[in-house]
């Protein structure tokens, strides 16, 4: 024994993250690795209830940049961190790579 405890070393195995959330309700997560390569499993975890979540990713997506949550159709608001950050002008299927090809931002 190394003097950690338990509960330590349960958390030293425990894998990071790869995408965020800030909050049930969500659209979209935000990638918090580098190399997201299409096809991949991804561990999200869900900041405001803390839990955790798993998607397959369905295309490289850059560190920074948004994963879908679920399928969303033209139209539909696109919520991050609770906030309204846009509307989608091309459908988006979960897992999938949420940018300015398929989301029309309201700063802009």
């Amino acid at each position: 024994m190394t003097g950690q405890s338990a509960a330590s070393q349960a958390g030293a195995q425990a894998k990071a993250p790869d995408f965020l959330v800030h909050e049930d309700g969500d659209s979209v997560g935000v990638i918090v690795v580098e190399g997201i390569k299409a096809g991949t499993e991804l561990t999200g975890w869900v900041m405001a209830q803390d839990r955790t979540v798993t998607m397959k990713v369905l295309n490289d997506i850059p560190i920074g940049h948004k994963i879908a949550m679920a399928n969303l159709a033209t139209g539909a608001s696109v919520i991050k961190y609770g906030v309204n950050i846009g509307k989608v002008v091309a459908p988006i299927q979960k897992g999938e790579h949420v940018h300015v090809h398929n989301l029309k931002t309201r700063r802009w």
